[in-house]
């Protein structure tokens, strides 16, 4: 399970067309609803929103930009 951090940038594991995102999508959390689930904003590349969906820990994987032993 992703642990959910305000800001964090995260992506999709699974489609949600109901959303037009699709699985790899890169998106920010930007509320935590439950230590289970958060809402994700999905923007474009000028920075405005596509769309926003409250999703469960397991649907997203959190990406890191430094080896995790820099991020302790």
């Amino acid at each position: 399970m992703t642990q959910l951090e305000l800001l964090a940038e995260v992506a999709l594991l699974r489609d949600l067309p109901d959303h037009n995102l699709v699985r790899g999508q890169v998106g920010t959390v930007v509320e935590i609803l439950s230590s289970r689930a958060a809402e994700v904003e999905f923007t474009d590349d000028k920075g405005r929103t596509d769309a926003t969906a409250a999703l469960a820990a397991e649907d997203l994987v959190r990406l890191r930009h430094v080896p995790l032993e820099q991020v302790a």
